[in-house]
């Protein structure tokens, strides 16, 4: 069973949030290997927070040394190699990890993008997600294959693929 506790910050535009992440979380474990955590009895939980700029700024020069905002960061609770045996659990739940958006540079990479904010959001929920799964995009494989996963998600939720405008050689 999969849990999404959102925090919603003001400056935020008015949307479902909950219902939003609750889709996203849940599109990208269903297209990921552990697609069986929707299923399982234990509970994957997954915390999700909409904040501003700062605090984004704050956390990624804490975090990763990078001081300016970006727009989503991702802190995984679960080593990848111990995601397979996370059933094993003794009370029954498994905290995934934490989910953190900025809001103004949300907001101004989905205008650049034509999108709507919750679109965007969406998809940056659906690559954080991916983020506390293990995936990462440190090399061009790595990426591509993280990519795939995402394109499939959020297509399953009746969104376009984000990577559309790239180059593929082709």
């Amino acid at each position: 069973m999969i849990e999404v506790a959102v925090l919603h910050e003001e400056g935020w535009p008015g949307t479902d949030w909950e219902f939003l992440a609750q889709q996203a979380v849940s599109a990208a474990i269903a297209h990921s290997p552990y697609a069986a955590f929707a299923t399982d009895s234990t509970l994957y939980e997954v915390a999700v927070k909409l904040t501003d700029d700062d605090e984004v700024h704050q956390l990624n020069r804490a975090y990763r040394e990078k001081d300016k905002p970006t727009n989503v960061l991702s802190f995984p609770m679960v080593q990848e190699d111990l995601l397979e045996v996370t059933a094993n659990t003794d009370d029954g739940e498994v905290l995934l990890g934490d989910i953190v958006l900025a809001e103004g540079v949300c907001a101004a990479e989905a205008a650049e993008k034509g999108i709507s904010v919750a679109d965007h959001a969406t998809h940056l929920i659906v690559h954080g997600t991916f983020h506390l799964l293990g995936y990462d995009h440190m090399d061009d494989n790595e990426a591509e294959a993280m990519e795939a996963l995402e394109i499939r998600a959020l297509l399953s939720l009746g969104l376009s693929d984000p990577y559309g405008d790239r180059d593929t050689g082709e």
